[in-house]
């Protein structure tokens, strides 16, 4: 991971130390799910407290946070280091992430008004107007859609009507997308229509139908780690590099 320096605004000292710990935790998180930052790899507390510029305390009060999230582990006698990945996992994290995202998308249809379901439309429209891939190396995501992508689906969500059922939904996407990013490089024949994917939850949606929702919104899912689990030779790369 490359040395960068982090800059924050505002002058007051009792906003400093936690605006420099949300700084660290922060691009700590996107390194993780960028996977800069490989699974089990090891996390030096000296070492990223001198690339950021900030204070021992500062990083390991981030890291602890991200041991929160399920993106790092703690040991007594090894310190820090990013959460390991297996097959296993994977398949626990999507079927977990089918149960609770599944709730919360049933909840919203039966609870969200007009606003929600224009937020959808709106979340759905700007994530078909830029591209899955890069044209010119289909093996790399267009930043632009990971963004309008994340954003789609919490707004599919957001009218559950639980902080709760949304914060444990949004630990889960976390873990699918790191998974989904190491798996990304490792082209295979199998085809796939992740827009007629999203397509078909929004048309479900539209029509109040919870149950199709659901069922579109597992299979989306499901999808997802198949593609996944062709990246496996990929996932074991990475992480024996560590």
């Amino acid at each position: 991971m490359e040395s960068v320096g982090l800059s924050f605004g505002g002058s007051g000292t009792e906003e400093r130390p936690r605006s420099l710990t949300s700084a660290v935790q922060e691009r700590l998180r996107a390194d993780i799910l960028a996977t800069r930052l490989l699974p089990g790899q090891k996390l030096h507390i000296a070492g990223l407290a001198k690339q950021f510029s900030v204070s021992l305390a500062a990083v390991r009060e981030a890291l602890s946070r991200l041991v929160a999230d399920g993106l790092v582990q703690a040991s007594d006698q090894r310190g820090f280091r990013v959460s390991p990945v297996s097959l296993a996992d994977l398949a626990d994290v999507t079927q977990t992430r089918i149960d609770i995202e599944g709730l919360a998308l049933r909840r919203s249809i039966e609870r969200g008004d007009a606003g929600w379901l224009d937020a959808v439309e709106a979340a759905w429209e700007a994530l078909q107007a830029v591209p899955y891939r890069y044209p010119d190396d289909p093996g790399v995501h267009y930043e632009e859609w990971v963004v309008r992508h994340r954003i789609f689906h919490r707004a599919l969500v957001n009218a559950c009507g639980s902080q709760w059922l949304l914060g444990f939904r949004d630990v889960l996407h976390e873990q699918s997308e790191r998974y989904r990013r190491l798996a990304l490089r490792r082209q295979t024949d199998k085809p796939r229509d992740v827009e007629a994917e999203h397509a078909a939850i929004v048309d479900a949606v539209r029509k109040r139908d919870a149950d199709a929702a659901v069922a579109a919104l597992a299979r989306h899912f499901s999808v997802t780690m198949e593609f996944v689990e062709l990246g496996a030779p990929r996932i074991a790369e990475v992480s024996g590099k560590t």
